[in-house]
């Protein structure tokens, strides 16, 4: 095993993919969000909501997976 992921095009890479990674992500969240009926930031952090913060975390988990699967 050698120093091959020092390389600066395997670091470039990697900080690019994380990027498109995150934008996917929020992009999906925001989706998610206009879609619901109700203002998921009010319900979750004003209300204090625990259900849909579950709801949300486990949403936002499977979006994750489903990113970095795609990226992988």
């Amino acid at each position: 095993m050698g120093i091959e992921w020092l390389k600066p095009d395997v670091i470039f890479g990697s900080l690019i993919y994380a990027v498109i990674g995150l934008a996917v992500f929020w992009l999906a969240f925001l989706l998610i969000d206009k879609l619901t009926p109700y203002d998921l930031w009010q319900e979750i952090v004003e209300k204090q909501n625990m259900a849909l913060g579950l709801v949300v975390a486990a949403m936002s988990l499977g979006i994750c997976i489903i990113v970095a699967a795609a990226i992988h």
